[in-house]
């Protein structure tokens, strides 16, 4: 199984770079990074490309312009770029475990994707992180213990481990809990759904939307609880304009048996502002 991890990122290459760092200890032969840019400022793209960490695998940097918050289309344009069998998604805020990887691999299973879980970092914690160059994978209990206890992380049983595939599977189209920002799916469902679907405007539900549709495909929810944690690093909310209107067509949804995206993969032709960038 080859791997595809697919980093989604816009103007904060501090976290990305967290993030990274991460992966590059754990990522090697038939792995590729592809960085999904949804239209970083040039001085954080030089930042990105000057500090970005060694890895032993192929690492690629997608932009588009900056038109308003576009995660699906900068998604879809990254998988129109991979070559890997299976493809993992995390945001650039969101600092993978230090057995990220492998448990991910472990998990992946024909017929379902991995609906992966995080750790809620509070905006202190955050601040030292960035600033320390804290690599918080590295941490031990006790660093966490400190942290959950002054209210720094919102939980502690990620250190329970659970390698077993016992409980995690479900039927059904389940809306809680969907992480986009952490999340393992085979190339050829994602093909076979036409992605992301770029019709949702601004913030919000396009993951929703993706898993419905995947549901409808037929492919199962297994959960990555206890095993495929990342560290949320925190941040300020989006601005949510359309989210109600993004859930109501999700609901609408639900009562059809639609596969796939109105706007997705299919429908990708890579523009002359796209810039595609060998960093490895």
């Amino acid at each position: 199984m080859t791997i595809s991890f697919i980093v989604l990122t816009y103007n904060r290459v501090d976290a990305l770079l967290a993030v990274l760092t991460s992966l590059a200890d754990q990522c090697g032969a038939g792995h590729e990074v592809l960085i999904a840019d949804d239209g970083s400022r040039p001085e954080q793209v030089d930042m990105l490309k000057k500090n970005c960490p060694v890895f032993n695998c192929p690492v690629r940097h997608i932009w588009h312009p900056d038109i308003g918050f576009t995660a699906a289309a900068a998604r879809n344009l990254a998988i129109s770029q991979a070559t890997g069998d299976y493809l993992i998604f995390l945001d650039g805020d969101c600092v993978p475990n230090h057995h990220f990887v492998q448990s991910h691999q472990r998990l992946a299973e024909s017929g379902m994707f991995v609906n992966g879980s995080r750790v809620l970092l509070s905006e202190r914690l955050t601040n030292k992180v960035l600033a320390e160059k804290i690599v918080l994978p590295h941490q031990r209990l006790w660093f966490w213990i400190k942290a959950r206890i002054s209210g720094d992380a919102n939980k502690l049983l990620h250190f329970l481990g659970w390698p077993s595939s016992l409980f995690r599977v479900k039927q059904g189209f389940i809306w809680r809990g969907i992480r986009s920002c952490n999340m393992g799916v085979w190339r050829a469902d994602m093909l076979a759904a036409n992605g992301f679907d770029e019709s949702f405007t601004g913030w919000g539900h396009e993951d929703a939307d993706l898993v419905l549709r995947l549901s409808h495909l037929g492919i199962c929810r297994k959960d990555g609880f206890f095993a495929t944690e990342v560290y949320h690093l925190w941040h300020s909310e989006n601005a949510r304009d359309h989210e109600s209107s993004n859930h109501k067509v999700v609901s609408q949804r639900m009562q059809t048996d639609l596969v796939m995206a109105t706007k997705g993969l299919a429908q990708i032709s890579v523009a002359e502002s796209v810039r595609i960038s060998v960093l490895q």
